[in-house]
């Protein structure tokens, strides 16, 4: 029977918080489906009181109506990843001082306010009253307006906006040390470093649980597990060693609970649950830009080739977060490209959590119900830069959760 890690369990959906995409391809539905509230499915017997309280009573699971007919869009991605974390580092290029922030792997959501919050501390080194941003994504957002705050005129250069941005197609996950670096590449206190910004980020956070649209909320994950096979592509080359550091956060993250024999629907002979953060992408960058905006913040479509570009903005101050397009415009091939992809199934409001069964991850969004084959592991789509539709893909990753919510308990 596959086994998971402790960290696996809580992550529940391992995926890239700044995957990015280029070209969506929209399947069209056939016909008018009249959608009705399904009822719940409950548990077929309640907990034994001595053991219930492994796992505290949750909300009713209604089942997922996973079928390749309600998916409405397929994108693809590719994770920037560099097996020494992050670069974040300045560097001046004529009179400029340009601060780079990028290669944050599945992180760069997750990461996002803590990495922008280092970067910002090297951008103001001199009081500029005025930043240019490179980049419109999770990063570039987040350091747009780190910097207002910080009392400097922004100016966002980018050439696709929000939601055109890759970023506005990450999972959505809480996923602080995904595909951050090498365990054996990983630069001495670099631990500390993540620490501090996953600990800045997940603060932040905080400003944005309960507002409209719920940008950022809690969820509850589940993981099941099970003694049937399961699918698993053969490994054409040897598995990483990714690093791993959520242990660091053990006493603001929540724990899993293992759930007694009948407490949840799901079949398997073992059911974990937990609680972790997600981002409702589209919401949350909606109002990340209208705060920039409302902050006084220009933006100016603009696209640059090479660095020495940068120089010639009125800016004397960059941040440079041009995320896995830093592979040619900073002609930093330590980017390597890691692919994902995402079935999107139509919404169902009743859907109110995430699962991962069968290294296939499921999550729950306002704006759709996300479908990600994660087989391999962090090594799936490593090296892989074919942003391409794989049908074939998606069909099998939304065929396992047919089966398992054909086979809940009623």
């Amino acid at each position: 029977m596959a086994r998971f890690s402790d960290l696996d369990r809580r992550k529940l959906l391992g995926v890239s918080a700044s995957a990015g995409f280029l070209g969506p391809a929209l399947f069209g539905l056939g016909g008018c489906v009249a959608i009705s509230t399904p009822a719940p499915v409950r548990p077929a017997s309640a907990p034994n009181l001595a053991t219930a309280t492994k796992l505290p009573p949750g909300p009713p699971i209604y089942r997922v109506r996973a079928s390749m007919d309600r998916v409405f869009d397929i994108t693809v991605c590719l994770r920037p990843f560099r097996a020494q974390g992050p670069r974040i580092e300045a560097e001046t290029i004529g009179n400029t001082l340009v601060v780079h922030n990028y290669g944050h792997g599945g992180s760069g959501w997750s990461l996002s306010w803590g990495s922008g919050t280092m970067a910002l501390r090297k951008a103001m080194a001199n009081s500029p009253k005025e930043i240019a941003i490179v980049g419109c994504g999770a990063l570039g957002l987040t350091s747009a307006i780190l910097a207002q705050e910080a009392g400097a005129k922004v100016t966002i250069y980018a050439k696709e906006l929000l939601p055109d941005a890759r970023s506005a197609r990450a999972t959505g996950s809480w996923t602080p040390d995904s595909r951050i670096a090498l365990a054996s590449a990983a630069p001495p206190g670099f631990g500390d470093l993540w620490e501090e910004m996953a600990r800045i980020s997940f603060k932040r956070y905080r400003r944005y649980l309960g507002l409209p649209g719920s940008p950022v909320e809690w969820r509850d994950r589940y993981v099941v597990l099970d003694d049937r096979p399961a699918y698993s592509p053969p490994q054409t080359r040897p598995a990483l060693e990714f690093a791993s550091y959520s242990d660091r956060l053990s006493d603001i993250t929540p724990r899993d609970h293992v759930a007694p024999p009948g407490a949840t629907p799901f079949p398997g002979t073992e059911v974990r649950r937990s609680s972790q953060l997600q981002f409702n992408v589209a919401d949350y960058a909606h109002t990340l830009m209208a705060d920039f905006l409302a902050g006084g913040g220009q933006v100016e479509r603009r696209e640059f080739h090479t660095l020495s570009e940068l120089a010639t903005l009125p800016q004397k101050v960059v941040i440079n977060c041009p995320g896995y397009g830093a592979r040619v415009l900073c002609r930093d091939e330590s980017v390597t490209p890691v692919r994902g992809q995402i079935a999107w199934l139509i919404p169902q409001a009743e859907v109110d959590y995430g699962l991962y069964y069968h290294h296939v991850g499921m999550l729950s969004r306002r704006d759709g119900i996300v479908v990600q084959a994660l087989w391999g592991g962090d090594m799936m789509g490593y090296e892989n830069d074919q942003e391409v539709i794989d049908r074939a893909e998606a069909e099998r990753a939304v065929g396992v959760l047919a089966d398992l919510f054909g086979r809940l308990k009623t």
